[in-house]
């Protein structure tokens, strides 16, 4: 799969031309509203065999071409190369797909089992109808072995939604996670509607997550958490209301998503988890959490200090990085999740905990600010398909930050007032995919479900073998 930036006066039949694409498919990958009405600096996911690479600091094109499996001088020529010695890190390589020409007595099953790969896959990647008939001199495209992640997605749709949206993307998660059961003051857990929900991800396989929080949209739950997690009894009685919810609705693990927890109850968290850990495990269930993103330890008394990344890491099963809301709805108008400040994230959690417990955060949703920024003014929030549309109401060009590996653009709106708009794309997309495999994490976590990114989820198919 390709990932083709949309130029000046390119019409959607001269890109399928130029990557042998049917339109249809363009089409239907992209959602696209309107074929006839493409945004210069738009991106579009292209069906494609070949695949890109970004080039790694110290990585010749020698260990590229190995890495993939294909010749070094295929690697040249599709790419134009004129001075092969000479790599920058960051340039994007087309990758030709590995083919396999048919030989005399060969069957599929030879084939797939050189190649460790299956039947199955090479049938689906030919569109071959028949594979009892293979034909000497035919050539076939080896699909390459994928790396296998989870994937989790929270989402605080109503229940008719949620289903909704299970049945599109459900193939693709492993867990799901309707947001959330809110704990009292008196260690008893607000009701959630959500048996529909946990039936329609049971029917696809996905392993239900009970979130657990202390907030809400007017309250931080600083307090709140303070009386449960210095009161044993109330923790205690917290873990057995979550126990009971659990064993009645079918969930299967547990999230923790405590935020703006006072930096003197440290180590209450941590013994909170514990406590859950302790009580839950013997059951057979898991036990996870969402940590605020943090680059380093936190001195004493910082907003974060209460998150303990070496404790989270040595206690749950695993944890959920929120590495997003960079751009904040309330703050100035920037990237929701810049790649670089996600990469200071992982590195930093890397050094406290294993690549096999984190789950990469992404945010799958758009913001609309007003320019310029006047301090509690909010953004509006939507889908990166509405951003899209709205950069091609107003005759906007898209723009793409190469350091945050970020798309936005600028527009007037009828009332003559200037905004700032910070989305995802097929590009930023693919940037926390590679991410996810550089460092070899355990899976990718969404926040959430609702926003239509249809290039999202294609390219995540693409990119790995999702674990059920």
């Amino acid at each position: 799969m390709l990932i083709h930036v949309v130029s000046a006066g390119e019409t959607l039949w001269q890109i399928a031309n130029r990557y042998a694409a049917p339109m249809s498919a363009i089409i239907q990958l992209n959602a696209l509203p309107d074929p006839d009405q493409l945004v210069i600096g738009q991106s579009l996911v292209i069906p494609s065999s070949f695949t890109t690479h970004t080039v790694k600091k110290g990585e010749t094109l020698s260990s590229i071409a190995q890495q993939y499996n294909v010749s070094l001088q295929s690697i040249i020529q599709v790419n134009h190369l004129t001075n092969p010695d000479v790599l920058t890190p960051g340039t994007k390589l087309i990758i030709p797909p590995i083919i396999h020409i048919v030989e005399a007595g060969e069957t599929l099953s030879q084939i797939a089992r050189s190649y460790s790969t299956t039947v199955q896959a090479i049938i689906e990647e030919n569109d071959i109808t028949n594979p009892n008939m293979i034909y000497v001199g035919s050539h076939l495209v080896i699909p390459r072995t994928k790396p296998t992640v989870e994937v989790n997605a929270y989402t605080y749709q109503t229940p008719d939604e949620a289903v909704q949206s299970l049945n599109a993307v459900g193939y693709l998660l492993t867990y799901f996670s309707p947001f959330a059961y809110l704990m009292n003051a008196d260690g008893t857990l607000e009701p959630l509607n959500d048996k529909a929900m946990i039936d329609a991800a049971n029917s696809q396989n996905i392993i239900p997550m009970l979130t657990v929080t202390n907030f809400t949209s007017t309250e931080t739950g600083s307090n709140l958490t303070h009386v449960i997690l210095s009161n044993e009894q109330l923790s205690e009685k917290v873990i057995d209301n979550i126990l009971k919810v659990m064993e009645d609705k079918g969930y299967k693990v547990l999230n923790v998503d405590f935020e703006n927890v006072l930096p003197a109850d440290r180590e209450n968290y941590n013994q909170f988890l514990q406590l859950a850990v302790d009580r839950l495990h013997p059951k057979g269930y898991l036990v996870s959490t969402a940590l605020a993103p943090k680059t380093g330890p936190s001195p004493a008394g910082s907003t974060y200090e209460a998150y303990d990344y070496e404790a989270h890491g040595r206690i749950a099963d695993f944890v959920v990085l929120m590495t997003y809301e960079w751009g904040y709805r309330l703050g100035p108008p920037q990237a929701i999740s810049p790649i670089n400040e996600m990469r200071k994230v992982v590195e930093y959690a890397l050094t406290v905990m294993p690549a096999n417990k984190i789950f990469l955060g992404f945010q799958i949703y758009a913001r609309d600010w007003l320019v310029p920024h006047v301090k509690g003014q909010e953004a509006e929030t939507f889908s990166p398909q509405e951003a899209v549309a709205r950069a091609q109401q107003y005759g906007a060009t898209i723009q793409y930050d190469r350091t945050a590996q970020s798309p936005y653009f600028r527009y007037v709106d009828k009332q003559g007032r200037n905004h700032e708009v910070w989305f995802e794309d097929a590009r930023s997309a693919q940037a926390k995919f590679d991410l996810t495999k550089e460092y070899n994490l355990r899976g990718i976590s969404y926040w959430a479900l609702g926003f239509p990114f249809p290039q999202n989820w294609a390219l995540l198919d693409n990119n790995f073998s999702i674990k059920k």
